[in-house]
Order: C-alpha cells, then sequence, then structure tokens
C-alpha cells in the first residue's frame, strides 16, 4: 500500500480502480481532526488524476469503513473549535461529493454518526451482511449536520428524522429496505459484492459517467427544470471526447 499520508493509503491495480483506506485510525477508523484531513488531502490529490476510474473507499480495520467522529476529541471543543472540526468533516464529504470518478462505500461491521454522512456523499454503498448503521448524535448532546442532509434524500424524511431523533441503529437488511445502502452482500462476500459493482461501473465510458456524477450531483441541488435544460449542453459536450462515437460503433458492429 501506498500512503499518500499518514491516515490514507492507496492500493491501485492496472484497471484504474483505486482502493483508498482510512489508515492509523484505530480498530473502528474514527474520524479525529487529522484523520479527516488526510482522508480528504488523499482524495484531493486523486481527483487530479485522469486516469483514475473508480474509487473504493474502506477502512484499515475490517470493523468498519469509518466507525464514527472522534468523541474523545469532541468532549473538549468549545463553540469554535467545534465549527472548525465539523467544517473539516465537511470538507472531506464535498471532497467526495465532487471527486469526479464514482466512490464505492465499502461498509463491513459499524457505520455510525460521521462514518455514515461519508458514507451518504459517496455514490454507491456496499454493505456487509451484519453492518449497522446509525446517526447517534444526539445521546451524546450534538446534533446530526451536515451531510446527513443528505439523508432524506436517500431514505424519506420520515426514516431520517427516525434516524437522526431517536439514535437507534438499524442492522443492513433494514437499510437496503430503506434505500440507505444499494447492496447488501452474503457472508463473506462483501468483496466480491464490491467487484461486481466494480466491473459494472468499468464497462461504461470513463468520462460519460464523470458527466453523469457531476449531473447527479446538481440533481441533488437544482430545481427540475433547471436540472433538465443544464443536462442539454452537458449532453452535447459528451461528443467532444470520442467516447460515444466509439462506443456506439462497438455497440452497432456487434449488433451486425
Amino acid at each position: 500500500m501506498e500512503m499518500l499520508n499518514p491516515h490514507c493509503g492507496i492500493d491501485r491495480d492496472s484497471r484504474g480502480v483505486v482502493r483508498l483506506a482510512v489508515s492509523n485510525a484505530g480498530s473502528l477508523n474514527i474520524l479525529s481532526s487529522a484523520v479527516t484531513d488526510g482522508v480528504r488531502e488523499g482524495f484531493e490529490k486523486l481527483a487530479t488524476d485522469r486516469s483514475v476510474r473508480v474509487v473504493i473507499l474502506t477502512g484499515q480495520s475490517d470493523k468498519s469503513m469509518i466507525g464514527g467522529a472522534d468523541i474523545k476529541e469532541m468532549a473538549n471543543l468549545d463553540q469554535k473549535s467545534a465549527e472548525a472540526f465539523i467544517t473539516r468533516l465537511r470538507d472531506l464529504c464535498e471532497a467526495i461529493r465532487r471527486f469526479p470518478a464514482p466512490v464505492i462505500a465499502r461498509l463491513p461491521g459499524w457505520c455510525l454518526g460521521g462514518g455514515l454522512e461519508v458514507a451518504a456523499a459517496c455514490d454507491v454503498r456496499i454493505a456487509a451482511h451484519d453492518a449497522k448503521f446509525g446517526m447517534p448524535e444526539v445521546k451524546v448532546g450534538i446534533p446530526s449536520v451536515i451531510h446527513a442532509a443528505l439523508l432524506p434524500r436517500l431514505i424519506g424524511f420520515g426514516r431520517a428524522r427516525w434516524l437522526v431523533m431517536t439514535a437507534e441503529n438499524i442492522d443492513a437488511p433494514t437499510a437496503l429496505a430503506w434505500g440507505l445502502v444499494d447492496t447488501v452482500a452474503a457472508p463473506g462476500g462483501l468483496d466480491d459484492a464490491v467487484e461486481h459493482t466494480v466491473k459494472a461501473l468499468l464497462e461504461c465510458g470513463p468520462e460519460a459517467l464523470r458527466i453523469q456524477k457531476e449531473l447527479c450531483r446538481g440533481w441533488e441541488e437544482l430545481s427540475l427544470t433547471e436540472s433538465v435544460n443544464r443536462s442539454v449542453s452537458e449532453f452535447g459536450k459528451s461528443f467532444l471526447s470520442g467516447e460515444p462515437q466509439r462506443m456506439m460503433g462497438g455497440f452497432l458492429n456487434r449488433k451486425r
């Protein structure tokens, strides 16, 4: 594994698939300020590399991808330092949302609080059969904030309120039924499930996927009319790469 910094390690294969591991963050891969900055810096560095086709976000430990934010650090915050702490986590989530290529969250074990906010910022969430999810912040006297705002878009306002107001956890089958995760792997099959999605993404045009991710982000933020109208120019722009001509030509030749 190549260490981009003490808290972000990467493995890269010949297909342009990068496995990015939250590193040196304890057995549950907890987000202290230093860890948060390190992972964000890793994403920002990779964002400039157009050979990256897919990123798999994982933890160095298989107890979780990210267990949550560092309560030991948060217990000593005041108003000013609390805003600085949560701004760091916001910036990590935004680095993932704005990363040009698809990001898959590989989710074993626990995914709580800040870890679930990071997962929500990813494009695809693939959970182990025994994964657990929750937003426990109100149990320790703080609200769920920043990218918890993505939860109503994923699971609806009622279920999002239930998660952030009761602080109760849900299991992987419930998370799948709610739409919080996209796939629940068979026991022992988490990496196989991730690889299945990786292969599906690699069959798509890399430039088309970059445009599609940007459009999806716009769909979260813009009005319907703005989303529809903006997509016209993006559709036209996609033909500048030569990718549609090449891939459609290959499709038509297979049909003959």
